[in-house]
């Protein structure tokens, strides 16, 4: 999705916008690409270090366990210095959606996103036993044939 250095431009003006954490820059950008895309922690969280040890962002007061990032001067910078390629960047991410947003629809894209929200929340709250996960398994397997022979 990005070339070199692209992503860090973007959390940059990101966080520009607005103090955000890492989870927030994972949901603006997967946002901006009307659900096409979203960078992974082990992308996006390296990359807030590398930001905040060129200086040109700022870790401020945590917020339970999520530290929030400002835009420092020397990023406020970088970003009037790249503000073409900034701008590129965010309408590619706008334009990766697009057919995407145009062609779905939003009831459809909002149970999916509810589905994927709670395999997500049973992962990282319960884990997964064997038990558990055959019952998904065949809860989803139900769900597509149920699909499937809709008319």
């Amino acid at each position: 999705m990005f070339g070199q250095g692209e992503l860090r431009l973007v959390l940059l003006k990101l966080i520009a916008d607005e103090p955000r954490h890492g989870y927030d820059l994972i949901r603006a950008i997967e946002e901006l690409t009307h659900g096409d895309y979203a960078p992974s922690p082990g992308v996006v969280y390296p990359t807030l270090t590398l930001l905040e040890d060129m200086g040109q962002i700022v870790a401020q007061a945590a917020e339970g366990q999520r530290k929030k990032f400002a835009v420092t001067d020397e990023g406020r910078a970088e970003l009037a210095d790249k503000a073409e390629e900034v701008g590129r960047l965010l309408e590619r991410l706008e334009e990766t959606g697009e057919g995407r947003r145009r062609s779905s629809r939003p009831e459809l894209g909002r149970a999916m996103g509810n589905l994927m929200a709670a395999l997500k929340n049973r992962t990282s709250t319960d884990g997964w036993n064997e038990e558990l996960l055959n019952e998904v398994v065949d809860i989803l397997d139900d769900a597509a044939k149920r699909i499937e022979r809709a008319r």
